[in-house]
């Protein structure tokens, strides 16, 4: 990414990933049919009092890598290979460490933790099961969100796309197997799913031993480098962090749902599915660019850094333009899409939300564009502060105003929960950039 035509290797970098995070929003609504429909209420109500622990381990390790990838990029970007190797190593042995005892933890601590956010006692034992086994198999999440970084880190992003779509297409068919067919139950589905991880993992490593040299460690370059170790958990442990508090904020902002009443919390669910769509590509492009701005940082290519953000962030505005229409208009339309039988007034609610977001949605646009380029510049801290400032904000502003507004009051407070984020990102974003410039540096 540090020489050619800027658009062309954000669009090419983005498309795949957002592809993938597209197909895996998919593969997900799929899982959750086929252990509702088979296995009953019950059934898939323990999975999902279990997803919400998942997916923080799941976040707080992508976080991990997320933060270690931007390092590769930027000794890729700077062609210091040897120093590359040292760094997959030292986040590969020290990843493979920190998952076992992050698993021997979680483990032990399923069923309490089930408890503490009370679980009712007839899904409780199902649940805990559930957790125990995706939590045996958390080693494979991690090598595969290792292997899969790291290839972004070098500029691919489409071969861990293929690698997940195998992986969601295996998980599927083994749930039906271990579902449908073998009568396993619950525990058959997070068997599913580790035993998909576990092959997708392989996958990569096998890809990346016989197809890129760069990036394959022999037994004797596998070493722990305690000098980038060290820089590693400070760019790592960031991200991790900011990823934990982001879904755990989701989990609080439902919360000011809840007392709302049934109409209100389907029309949620279904805008919360809406907004994943609406914002994942959004992301996607700043995952791209935080890649692009830490190789070019490595490569001293200051110009290119600035124009690298205009473009990418001018990306994100396009697409806002084409999908704000389409949201206002069609509002009560997508509504019906997925609450075909969710009665009139959860649609009406839904569609006043989603008629509000159309115009809000520029905003993730923007601060998913500085937020790239603060990680792809090694400025963790201020991805953290700005996460925290936001959902916190959403949080306290959907307790507030959901009681005298409803669901609209939970739009309005991602407004203002975007709008301080971007008031803290603009001027750190300036500074940054003028301190930059006056050092003689790569400036933004």
């Amino acid at each position: 990414m540090t020489e050619g035509s800027i658009a062309k290797h954000l669009i090419g970098f983005s498309i795949p990933m957002i592809l993938g995070n597209l197909f895996q929003l998919t593969y997900n609504t799929v899982d959750s049919i086929i252990v509702g429909r088979y296995l009953g209420t019950d059934a898939i109500a323990a999975v999902g009092a279990a997803n919400p622990i998942m997916n923080v381990a799941i976040f707080f390790i992508g976080g991990i890598c997320m933060g270690a990838s931007v390092l590769m990029s930027q000794y890729f970007g700077a062609q210091e290979l040897e120093k590359l190797k040292r760094e997959i190593s030292t986040t590969l042995f020290a990843g493979i460490l920190f998952t076992v005892f992050m698993t021997v933890l979680s483990f032990l601590l399923a069923k309490p933790i089930l408890k503490l956010i009370d679980t009712p006692e007839e899904i409780l034992g199902t649940s805990a099961s559930y957790l125990k086994i995706v939590f045996l198999g958390m080693i494979f999440t991690y090598l595969y969100n290792f292997f899969s970084n790291t290839l972004r880190s070098i500029g691919d992003s489409r071969t861990p796309l293929l690698f997940l779509i195998v992986s969601s297409l295996l998980n599927i068919a083994l749930d039906i197997l271990f579902v449908v067919v073998l009568g396993v139950g619950v525990p058959g589905a997070a068997i599913a799913t580790v035993l998909s991880q576990a092959v997708s993992s392989i996958l990569c490593l096998i890809y990346i031993n016989r197809s890129i040299p760069l990036l394959h460690i022999s037994r004797e370059e596998l070493v722990l480098d305690k000098g980038l170790l060290k820089t590693t958990i400070e760019y790592s442990w960031v991200t991790a962090m900011q990823q934990t508090c982001v879904y755990l904020g989701r989990v609080f902002v439902q919360g000011a749902v809840n007392p709302l009443g049934v109409d209100s919390i389907a029309a949620f669910n279904a805008v919360s599915r809406v907004d994943d769509l609406a914002i994942t590509p959004m992301q996607s492009i700043g995952s791209a660019l935080t890649t692009y701005f830490a190789q070019n940082k490595g490569a001293n290519n200051t110009k290119r850094i600035w124009k690298g953000f205009l473009c990418g962030n001018g990306m994100s505005t396009f697409y806002w333009a084409l999908l704000c229409a389409p949201v206002f208009f069609g509002a009560e339309a997508v509504m019906n899409l997925f609450l075909p039988h969710g009665g009139e007034e959860a649609v009406r609610l839904g569609a006043l939300y989603l008629r509000s977001m159309a115009f809000y949605y520029v905003m993730p646009g923007w601060t998913n564009a500085l937020q790239g380029y603060f990680r792809g510049m090694g400025m963790m801290t201020v991805t953290l502060i700005s996460s925290l400032l936001q959902i916190g904000t959403r949080v306290i502003f959907s307790h507030i105003l959901a009681p005298m507004s409803g669901i609209a009051g939970i739009a309005s407070a991602c407004l203002i929960g975007w709008g301080l984020m971007l008031a803290y990102e603009i001027p750190m974003f300036l500074i940054d950039r003028r301190k930059r410039a006056a050092d003689k540096l790569p400036e933004a």
